[in-house]
């Protein structure tokens, strides 16, 4: 596993755990698709964590898996998820807060 230098936005907020590590690589990749190695590699977990909580990201349809490449599923984040459209907007409202150097306003 690599080690990431700086923490994201994200993940100062919420707190570093491995499913919160992974969330937070899959939202910054939302157009891509990945294989369980390269989501383990990128996100800093390691496989077998992985695999202890990636089959409750593809049931509750947070994740989909989009095609098989030899032995490889890859998985991409289910953008027609309401809850994940909703994380989405919330990391670009995180972001854009730091940025402006403002607080997060409530949605209604």
């Amino acid at each position: 596993m690599r080690t990431k230098k700086e923490k994201s936005l994200f993940l100062e907020q919420f707190g570093d755990t491995p499913q919160l590590r992974v969330i937070d690589f899959m939202i910054e990749n939302h157009f891509f698709d990945f294989p369980l190695t390269e989501i383990a590699r990128e996100s800093n977990v390691s496989y077998n964590s992985l695999k202890g909580f990636i089959d409750k990201f593809i049931a509750t349809g947070f994740l989909i898996k989009t095609r098989r490449i030899r032995k490889s599923d890859y998985y991409q984040l289910n953008l027609e998820n309401l809850f994940v459209k909703n994380l989405i907007k919330l990391d670009w409202a995180l972001t854009k807060s730091f940025i402006l150097g403002k607080e997060i306003e409530a949605v209604a």
